[in-house]
């Protein structure tokens, strides 16, 4: 009998896959359990065979930090060249949390279940990505659905992280101060007591928590709308104004405006922009080399569409700061003779 809760359940790891920018093509049907399927993008894939339930609290005399989920399989299959993964989803607050596979091979008993504590799934919500530690060095890992992608990529090195609680509490401490400070860059000094083979991890899993940070403030800040047109749709992105690859590049707020797919890439090409004023320009050197190429159809509805000032988040400290534009502009070649005001 197809089960709607096994649908649904899927469907969430599925939506965070998408979430990620990567996607899905189904291996198995989104009712089985295992649900197999292949991650990808335009450079790299993956096959998961994945095992997930949900994250309840056990009931009875169990501590209340003790949440867990119910495993309705005798054994967990491994398969050749797939991932397997062992999840729980807790639905209240949209975090998993990914269980060693490894800790739990052989038969599993009548009705077995796996913990986790609570607050690493709330340490989650907060920073992104967490761990907790248990008793038979099992490291669990709990993250938020933007995660996803990461924990896939990184699964193997993750949970190995209970070989090392010097290591694992390194991991913690950097993620905490990424969380806590937009300036903080994770260096060899940070991580000097991390073992070689878990640096690149450490420091992969940090530079994910700064980009979710960001993505998440920005888009906070704009109430999820294109600061050019006002459109929502799940389809905005959190765009750097100085580029991130510039070594003036931050990940403060005030250097991040909430773009369009269309916004976005009309902004990194120098087609649009904005001056100190937030008031929306557009170039003129870009329209003639459009029209001379023959690619200027629908510019009209375009510039139709934009706002004449952008939509600005109501606190000031969030609002796109003069010394960012203005470098944004210098590398991007804008003029003040070549540009056009939207009315």
């Amino acid at each position: 009998m197809r089960s709607p809760y096994r649908k649904a359940y899927n469907s969430n790891i599925v939506e965070a896959v998408q979430l990620c920018g990567w996607n899905v093509l189904f291996l198995s049907s989104i009712y089985d359990s295992p649900f197999n399927v292949r991650i990808f993008n335009d450079d790299e894939s993956h096959n998961l065979s994945i095992y997930g339930w949900g994250l309840t609290h056990g009931g009875g005399n169990r501590s209340k930090e003790e949440y867990r989920i119910q495993v309705h399989v005798e054994q967990f299959q491994l398969m050749p060249n797939f991932k397997t993964l062992v999840l729980g989803w807790w639905q209240d607050v949209e975090i998993f949390a990914g269980f060693d596979v490894r800790k739990h091979l052989g038969q599993l008993g009548y009705s077995p279940s796996i913990q986790v504590r609570r607050d690493a799934l709330q340490k989650a919500a907060l920073n992104g990505v967490a761990t907790h530690s248990k008793e038979n060095q099992e490291i669990v890992v709990t993250f938020r659905p933007d995660f996803f992608v990461d924990y896939v990529r990184n699964i193997e090195d993750l949970h190995n992280f209970g070989e090392s609680t010097q290591d694992l509490e390194e991991l913690e401490t950097v993620i905490q101060k990424t969380t806590e400070d937009e300036d903080f860059q994770v260096n060899d000094k940070d991580i000097e007591q991390v073992s070689e083979k878990r640096k690149t991890v450490v420091q992969t899993v940090t530079r994910k928590v700064r980009q979710a940070g960001f993505q998440r403030r920005v888009l906070t800040a704009y109430n999820h709308q294109c600061a050019f047109c006002s459109i929502q749709l799940n389809l905005i992105d959190a765009a750097h104004i100085v580029p991130v690859a510039e070594a003036d590049s931050t990940d403060y707020t005030s250097n991040g405006m909430a773009l369009c797919a269309l916004h976005h890439r009309a902004f990194d090409n120098a087609l649009i922009t904005i001056n100190d004023q937030y008031e929306t320009l557009v170039s003129q050197d870009k329209i003639k080399q459009l029209k001379v190429i023959g690619r200027d159809s629908g510019l009209e509805n375009f510039i139709k569409n934009l706002r004449p000032m952008i939509a600005l988040p109501p606190a000031i400290t969030d609002r796109p700061h003069a010394v960012f534009i203005g470098k944004a502009n210098e590398l991007r070649g804008w003029r003040e003779s070549k540009i056009i005001k939207v009315n």
